[in-house]
């Protein structure tokens, strides 16, 4: 596409810049898409601090050694929570694991080519020629010297001295890619003006757009005092396709800023109607607004906010989580208190002592969760891929004419934990162990594992037959689909022992509330081994007791968070929650309880 800039404003023209609160400085240009990359810090509180009488002396002498036990404790207890950071599913484990092993090999890095200095500041007709003229690709130049500004993020005014010296070579014509790219430029920069020019530009000429041209439009226009056209060229870009997660985040977060309420919750709506998950920036822009404001109505919709998280397996990060924590305090009359905390491995929350809910499924949701599996992933998942029907009802028989099993083992998984260890011997020293337990252990493993070789001792698999059941499949067959059915057969307090972390079959499951249950499920019965080298003792990583879930129990809210520090990949659980608790009347009387006896005591004990 071209376009005549006959008649248009001339390119070197200042013009006037009006500031805005939308793009930040962080905000980067990949495929026209803009991520806020800022966080709050919690921030220092300050105390006064009072001149304590002598009379007191000895009361105070008290309190501070009462404060020193509870410090020791405290510290004994974030050496056991510490802990909780290393099991399998934590935030920033697999990062960890990545880094203790790292490939042997460097990256090898692409040639560069091309790269020549980007301009600081406009050029003429004839600069830009001398320019053109040490590119090789001189057909690509203008659009690629235009692409280059838009990842460096250059001054408009050496963008417009391009778009100038173009449309001076071709009687006034534009293209229309570097119109856009133009446009990234103004967005980026905040020049409310320079937008505003360009979109009266593309709306007298084209009909249409294409959907990275709306999305700058209504980032650019939402701020502005014609915030609303960015809802119509939302109507717009509906018309061909459902608009994504940003753009309605983009005009969500410009009606909130105009304190049009009702039009951020329609779209909000709306955008959950066509079952796309919203960006966090969405949800904690409502928390924002909703800052000191005493309306039921909107703190419900702000809960279900906070469930919607649960059940969609989703964590804010630190910034939402204060904000989050903010409002709750900020309700008028409510009395809530947030403070930022972890969870003991018992499952205790440090920050107010209470239990967060059970990493166990209720015998309910195991029905539920099992029925599932049985027909997404067992009888109607993609399991005849690597195996036959034949072969799975086999196995089928084969458990059903055991007893139900206390742990079910992926053999060929633990056995490949060394890769420079006979793997006979690894699984033997696995198998001895649970055994010694008086364990009923089931083991699936491949026939070739039956093969005398360097790898595989039949004296060694004698053993093992003897100390667990074996089912040997083909060596083609995927262990996976066998390993859940076994575990899921075997009933609730079964356990099963691999290194893979079954993402591909929780996929498999229909809708958001049955993975949920799987990956909890999940976390609750996957044993880990943490032996370091062959011949070492056995040990497995602990399993979680509490499910890592927004949570709540009417007068308390918790939530886990991500670290801005920590890099969680997507099978990985927060270790940081906030805890949120509201002062009831009766917290009031148990504390007053508590407090007026001990200081009438200390009172006395002069």
């Amino acid at each position: 596409m071209t376009f005549y800039f006959t008649g248009i404003r001339s390119f070197p023209k200042l013009w006037k810049s009006n500031s805005y609160l939308g793009l930040s400085s962080s905000h980067s240009y990949l495929s026209l898409f803009l991520k806020d990359c800022y966080g709050i810090r919690n921030q220092e509180k300050c105390f006064s601090v009072k001149t304590m009488s002598a009379q007191n002396t000895k009361a105070m002498n008290l309190l501070i050694a009462k404060a020193r036990c509870v410090r020791k404790l405290d510290e004994s207890s974030n050496k056991q929570v510490s802990a909780d950071s290393s099991h399998m599913f934590a935030a920033g484990a697999a990062k960890k694991r990545s880094q203790m092993n790292p490939s042997s090999k460097d990256p090898v890095l692409p040639p560069v080519e091309n790269i020549i200095q980007l301009p600081t500041k406009p050029l003429n007709s004839e600069e830009w020629d001398k320019l053109k003229e040490e590119f090789k690709e001189k057909a690509n130049f203008e659009n690629w010297i235009i692409l280059q500004m838009v990842k460096c993020h250059s001054s408009l005014d050496v963008a417009k001295s391009v778009l100038a010296w173009v449309a001076a070579k071709n009687s006034g014509i534009v293209g229309y890619d570097l119109l856009v790219k133009y446009l990234y430029l103004c967005v980026f920069h905040k020049q409310t003006s320079e937008i505003i020019d360009v979109y009266e530009i593309m709306k007298a000429r084209y009909k249409r757009l294409e959907s990275g041209a709306y999305t700058l439009l209504m980032r650019g226009l939402i701020y502005t005092d014609r915030w609303r056209e960015a809802l119509l060229l939302l109507e717009d870009l509906k018309k061909v396709m459902i608009p994504s997660k940003k753009n309605y985040d983009d005009c969500i977060q410009g009606a909130l800023f105009h304190q049009d309420v009702n039009v951020a919750w329609n779209l909000y709506q709306e955008l959950l109607s066509h079952d796309i998950v919203p960006m966090l920036e969405t949800l904690k822009a409502f928390f924002d607004f909703g800052k000191d404001m005493k309306d039921d109505q909107y703190s419900n919709k702000l809960h279900n906010i906070l469930l919607y998280l649960r059940n969609n397996q989703l964590y804010p990060g630190e910034s939402f989580a204060h904000s989050i924590k903010t409002w709750f305090e900020s309700i008028p009359g409510e009395q809530w208190k947030g403070q930022f905390t972890t969870i003991q491995q018992s499952g205790q929350c440090l920050g107010c002592g209470k239990t967060v809910e059970s990493i166990h499924l209720s015998s309910e949701e195991y029905e539920f969760l099992k029925e599932k599996i049985m027909r997404d992933v067992i009888d109607g998942g993609d399991q005849y891929k690597k195996t036959t029907p034949q072969e799975l009802k086999r196995f089928q028989n084969f458990v059903k004419y055991h007893p139900p099993f206390d742990v079910v083992i992926d053999g060929l998984n633990v056995a490949k934990m060394f890769p420079k260890a006979r793997e006979s011997q690894v699984l033997l020293n696995v198998v001895s162990h649970l055994a010694k337990q008086n364990l009923q252990v089931l083991v699936l493993g491949r026939k070739h594992m039956l093969t005398q070789n360097s790898r595989w001792r039949r004296v060694e698999m004698e053993k093992m037959q003897k100390q667990a059941s074996f089912f040997f499949a083909d060596n083609i067959s995927e262990d996976d689909p066998f390993l859940l059915y076994a575990t899921l057969h075997s009933g609730n307090h079964c356990k099963f022992i691999t290194k893979d972390l079954m993402r591909d079959h929780k996929a498999c499951l229909p809708d958001a509330k049955t993975q949920r249950l799987f990956f909890k499920w999940q976390q609750g019965h996957q044993l880990v081994i943490v032996s370091k080298h062959p011949g070492a003792k056995i040990t497995f990583q602990h399993i979680l007791s509490y499910d890592t879930v927004v949570q709540t129990t009417g007068d308390s809210w918790h939530i886990p968070y991500d670290d801005d520090l920590v890099e969680r990949y997507s099978y990985e659980v927060p270790t940081k929650w906030l805890c949120l608790h509201r002062k009831t009347t009766k917290n009031v009387n148990v504390w007053n309880s508590l407090t007026v006896p001990l200081l009438i005591w200390l009172s006395g004990a002069e």
